[in-house]
């Protein structure tokens, strides 16, 4: 466990699973949802890169500039669609650390992903807040699709509201792809704020996102979430059940190589690709 320090603020992170955030305290209070303690999958942190594509491919079947690849399911219980690409599922070297600032890296050979690249991963904590930066170089010769972005994980309680201005959401079928997309409102309306609980599991892609989402406990704003200009697309996860939610700033939307205009990016030799997330606490 690597810990950095900023004043007041205490940040945590693991670069053994995924190079995750374990843990984000301001005076004391659990800024995000806290990992159990012993915990070695990311989906159990409080944060975690995506690289380098975001959310599922279908099957995990596509091709690319001649290349036919079949991604493995890396999910479990069965779930035939691959998804957050490779780094989630690794674990990162550090590269330096300080006492507020620590670089992570990630290397992937190809394999199944016919690509080799390189990851990279910042953070750098300050009094007011934490900044994140991920980017990723292509090391292959061949011209590699590319997607990032950051997946936190938020404590969710009763009176928990979010304010993020979006113009649409992609509708999921029943397998959590997108299947058509809702120009506007659907169920919740996020861009004027809405209470995050759902009687039914909320899990979608919104389109046209600004790069601010703010999280309120009723009417008092709590945090302040900003994220890279092309970050058009916030996922929202919010289980029926759980005390958490996610709002995950992505420069993709879900299945992207199976729609178009889906925000990937393409790579040349040597090319890279960067994202951020700042995450600013309020009162």
């Amino acid at each position: 466990m690597l810990r950095l320090s900023s004043g007041d603020t205490l940040l945590d992170i693991n670069p053994d699973v995924a190079g995750s955030i374990s843990r984000l305290t301001r005076k004391g209070v659990d800024v995000m949802r806290p990992t159990p303690e012993g915990a070695t999958d990311a989906l159990q942190t409080a944060c975690f890169p995506l690289v380098p594509f975001c959310n599922r491919i279908r099957n995990g079947k596509f091709v690319f500039e001649g290349h036919k690849v079949q991604l493995p399911p890396n999910l479990g219980d069965g779930h035939p669609h691959p998804l957050h690409g490779q780094g989630w599922r690794q674990p990162w070297r550090v590269i330096e650390a300080t006492s507020s600032r620590a670089v992570l890296g990630y290397h992937h050979f190809a394999d199944e992903w016919p690509w080799e690249y390189e990851a990279t991963l910042i953070y750098e904590l300050r009094s007011e807040g934490l900044r994140a930066f991920l980017n990723v170089k292509n090391l292959s010769k061949a011209t590699m699709p590319v997607g990032l972005g950051f997946h936190p994980y938020f404590n969710r309680k009763p009176d928990s509201r979010l304010k993020a201005a979006v113009d649409g959401v992609w509708i999921s079928d029943e397998e959590t792809l997108p299947r058509n997309w809702h120009a506007g409102v659907l169920k919740k309306d996020w861009t004027h704020g809405d209470t995050v609980a759902h009687e039914i599991t909320i899990d979608n892609a919104y389109t046209g996102f600004k790069g601010r989402a703010e999280i309120y406990e009723g009417d008092r704003l709590t945090h302040t979430m900003r994220a890279s200009p092309d970050c058009h697309w916030l996922h929202v996860f919010v289980p029926v059940d759980g005390d958490y939610f996610c709002i995950e700033p992505v420069n993709h939307m879900p299945d992207p190589f199976n729609q178009p205009n889906s925000g990937l990016k393409c790579l040349k030799h040597d090319e890279t690709a960067m994202v951020w997330m700042d995450i600013a606490f309020h009162g």
